[in-house]
């Protein structure tokens, strides 16, 4: 039975979120409020796009169509959205049996495909998978070239002192340290998000990276996901804010989303123990895993792998209308 792509509305949302609690690769920034949220804050429009055999629902995928000049250009997820990566969710996805997973990657991908370039005009698709679809085949097999990232997990499943155990021996000094020299952590308010805004954009302006104000982007989320699943962890020393981040909790795994800069306090790491004590909140809390998300900055390797995590993959899956369009996107930097 072929699949039939239709496009979502409001009355939708439940059976959207449904798909998203029913499968591992089903993330936070896959829910219905998100997305909406995304699509208020980037130059974008949001296709949700639902995927059917008959009558049954069989998976999700949010695409944002933006354009460049005359060009349509679909992207999941979009760009300016502060996301790593978004692409489809399939229902029940886990349970299926390895046949039946590939087709239906496979068949689904030719289905988006055919909407996005045939019937919305789109002359290319990049998409970014999320952790936990780790068969990339089907993008290849579809037309797409694929390049591979990996973000970093901390297994809490062994319990919190095998966490400890298991971080490297000068993260353990760093981290008593900053407790000996009384660095103060705590959950943070409205106050501390405005903070971690502006110190996120001033780490763009050092780099020389003209880039959206995010302010707005992260009060929308801040109203809509805190305190259940958005939370900020804040450290203070001498009464100063120090160190923090932005963490996000859903189903089994917390995610270190955004981090304040290093601090320019001589001899102490504030932010290790920031990490610290979100760990330990996520694991008395029944988190299986905490990811410290990334995107493939080397500079920040140093301070991520510190913390013995294991690898997960995703990919970034790109895929053009014809073969002169790829070749306008290097000449004209369409993306």
């Amino acid at each position: 039975m072929s699949i039939t792509i239709r496009t979502a509305d409001e009355q939708h949302q439940k059976e959207w979120d449904d798909v998203v609690q029913s499968s591992s690769h089903g993330t936070l920034f896959h829910t219905w409020e998100w997305l909406n949220i995304i699509q208020k804050h980037t130059d974008s429009e949001f296709l949700p796009l639902m995927a059917y055999k008959g009558n049954q629902l069989i998976a999700i995928y949010p695409i944002f169509i933006q354009k460049r000049g005359m060009f349509k250009l679909a992207f999941s997820p979009p760009s300016r959205s502060y996301l790593l990566y978004l692409g489809p969710v399939i229902r029940d996805f886990d349970a299926m049996k390895q046949d039946k997973k590939e087709s239906l990657l496979f068949d689904l991908q030719e289905s988006v495909n055919r909407f996005l370039f045939s019937d919305v005009g789109c002359k290319y698709i990049r998409i970014r998978s999320s952790p936990g679809i780790y068969d990339s085949r089907f993008f290849t097999w579809t037309g797409f070239s694929v390049t591979p990232h990996y973000t970093y997990r901390i297994n809490l499943s062994g319990g919190i002192e095998a966490v400890w155990a298991n971080f490297d021996r000068k993260l353990r000094v760093d981290i008593n340290k900053a407790i000996r020299e009384k660095v103060e952590v705590k959950q943070g308010d409205y106050e501390d998000l405005l903070a971690i805004s502006e110190l996120l954009s001033q780490r763009f302006r050092d780099q020389g990276i003209k880039t959206n104000d995010y302010r707005d982007y992260l009060i929308d989320l801040y109203n809509e996901f805190h305190p259940e699943n958005f939370k900020i962890f804040v450290a203070y020393y001498n009464g100063e804010r120090v160190g923090g981040m932005i963490s996000l909790c859903f189903k089994r795994i917390m995610y270190l989303w955004i981090g304040i800069p290093k601090s320019k306090i001589t001899g102490i790491s504030p932010n290790d123990l920031v990490q610290w004590e979100a760990i330990k909140w996520a694991s008395k809390n029944g988190f299986e895993f905490y990811e410290e998300m990334d995107g493939g900055d080397r500079r920040l390797r140093g301070f991520k792998a510190k913390y013995n995590p294991e690898l997960a993959i995703w990919y970034t899956a790109v895929n053009h209308s014809s073969s002169f369009y790829r070749w306008i996107e290097k000449v004209a930097n369409l993306v």
